[in-house]
């Protein structure tokens, strides 16, 4: 599913967050989003995503169109937008009271209406493929950080999106674990889904992503294939971010 965002400006008070952003993602692609602290990286997949309103330009994901009316009158638990868009933080968000199987049932039973048995079988089939079917009655007090991302990357795809978007997923997470959740992450890429990651992951850049964007400043500074941007930088802004980030 196509992402297409045009002229997108966020501000914050008298602080410009996001500065008349263009963006595209074609169907199927991986892209990684890379930038310094501040960029506008998270608010920018939080705006795709209908979690957070913006001041002007528009979104396009698939058919469904965000534009600053309907982002203004944007409800964080009722988005079009999030039927066909799911979304990964990076401090999980489990439900603490609920079972890994419950914390992967509960959307589509709410959301979807999708009944229980219903609801269950798909769970397992999901905790399956992120490699937790032994822990569908474990509790999130007691997984692994890598554990809880990858359940957390299992709800999301309960509710069937075409897009998945990824905020920092990893980056609190030990060398070991963070192995263990991109490689759920190239599992999903090789069955077509439009991924795109916010990640300061050269590695899995280098190796998965079809293209790599740098912002800066709320603005897209430089874009193209990871050999390009990785590689062989051409803007300053770029060779500078990665020259530190690389170090």
């Amino acid at each position: 599913m196509k992402i297409i965002a045009r002229e997108i400006r966020k501000t914050f008070g008298t602080r410009i967050i996001l500065d008349g952003l263009d963006l595209q993602v074609n169907s199927g692609e991986t892209v990684v989003l890379l930038g310094p602290s501040g960029s506008g990286k998270s608010t920018f997949l939080r705006c795709l995503n209908g979690l957070q309103n913006f001041d002007s330009g528009s979104i396009q994901v698939g058919d469904h169109t965000l534009d600053p009316i309907s982002s203004a009158q944007f409800s964080p638990f009722n988005s079009t937008v999030r039927k066909v868009s799911g979304i990964v933080f990076q401090d999980f968000n489990l439900f603490p009271h609920r079972t890994v199987l419950g914390n992967v049932m509960e959307a589509p039973q709410t959301v979807l209406k999708m009944n229980r048995s219903e609801a269950k079988i798909q769970a397992l089939e999901l905790l399956s493929k992120v490699g937790l079917i032994s822990h569908a009655n474990y509790f999130p007090s007691q997984l692994s950080g890598g554990q809880k991302q990858r359940v957390a990357i299992a709800r999301a795809l309960a509710m069937k999106p075409k897009v998945l978007l990824c905020d920092e997923i990893t980056s609190s997470l030990d060398p070991e674990l963070k192995v263990e959740v991109l490689e759920v992450l190239e599992k999903l890429k090789s069955e077509g889904l439009t991924l795109l990651m916010v990640t300061h992951e050269i590695g899995f850049a280098k190796k998965a992503a079809d293209k790599v964007i740098f912002l800066a400043e709320g603005k897209v500074v430089e874009e193209g294939p990871p050999d390009q941007v990785l590689k062989n930088p051409i803007h300053s802004r770029t060779q500078a971010f990665l020259s530190k980030l690389l170090a």
